[in-house]
């Protein structure tokens, strides 16, 4: 307590960073595993990541999400753009989405053949 008898305040901390995104390829699958947040701030970090999924080769590409704490409707219309874009047969296997990705592609995009998610 101060001295004049009211408690102190206490020391504010400082807010976890919210305009991060990082992206590191998978080390047991094709794809990769993104941490962050996919917001305005961190899209063209998102969209990027969208460019080289579309042009990987592999039939089925993994996005492993379980660290992903955020993700706004342009960043879940990126990965649906980038999935309307895959050749016939390829797909991409979304792994532990933010609740929010898995709502907003059943609400806009429910029938997306080349989008899995896996909770």
């Amino acid at each position: 307590m101060g001295s004049s008898g009211e408690a102190d305040a206490p020391a504010a901390s400082p807010a976890p960073s919210t305009d991060v995104l990082s992206v590191r390829p998978l080390a047991d699958r094709p794809g990769w595993e993104a941490v962050g947040e996919i917001s305005l701030i961190t899209r063209p970090a998102w969209e990027q990541l969208m460019h080289l999924l579309v042009l990987s080769d592999e039939e089925a590409c993994h996005l492993e999400l379980s660290a992903v704490t955020f993700v706004d409707v342009a960043g879940v219309s990126a990965l649906a753009v980038a999935a309307l874009g895959l050749p016939e047969g390829r797909r991409v296997t979304v792994e532990q989405p933010p609740a929010a990705l898995r709502r907003v592609l059943a609400m806009f995009w429910p029938d997306l053949p080349a989008v899995e998610v896996v909770a």
